[in-house]
């Protein structure tokens, strides 16, 4: 079995930090601007961070030889894992940084990035890097 090599996971290491950085700031320090807060940019923002932990680390299983099944799986585990992440910083939000609270629209948009991130890799990089690509 191939294996693969922590180097390939440094950029999703990195992304995890700056999501743990950005999500654990006192809530003075978080800027707002009115009209954001009418298209739930927050929201956004959310979902992209956990979209983004979800891609980064599932990338690094496209180009090794591994079978179909143990690649999707490896995915699943790691959305859920970026799923429950996003659950677990609401509490730590909620209990330790000062003007945060525990927001469930918050970890609606964690999960709903990190899913829209595993129908991406599933289906599009997933397929082209086993050469069957999808039409």
């Amino acid at each position: 079995m191939t294996k693969v090599h922590l180097i390939k996971f440094l950029p999703g290491i990195a992304w995890f930090f700056i999501v743990i950085l950005l999500t654990c700031l006192p809530g003075d320090d978080i800027p707002t601007v009115g009209w954001l807060n009418d298209i739930y940019f927050d929201k956004w923002v959310h979902a992209g961070m956990f979209g983004g932990l979800v891609f980064l680390f599932s990338f690094p299983f496209f180009r090794i030889k591994i079978p179909d099944a143990k690649k999707i799986y490896y995915i699943v585990c790691i959305t859920l894992a970026a799923i429950f992440w996003g659950l677990a910083i609401e509490f730590i939000q909620k209990y330790f940084i000062p003007g945060r609270s525990f927001d469930l629209l918050d970890w609606a948009a964690d999960t709903g990035g990190a899913l829209a991130s595993f129908w991406f890799v599933r289906t599009n990089l997933l397929n082209s890097s086993m050469g069957k690509r999808r039409r």
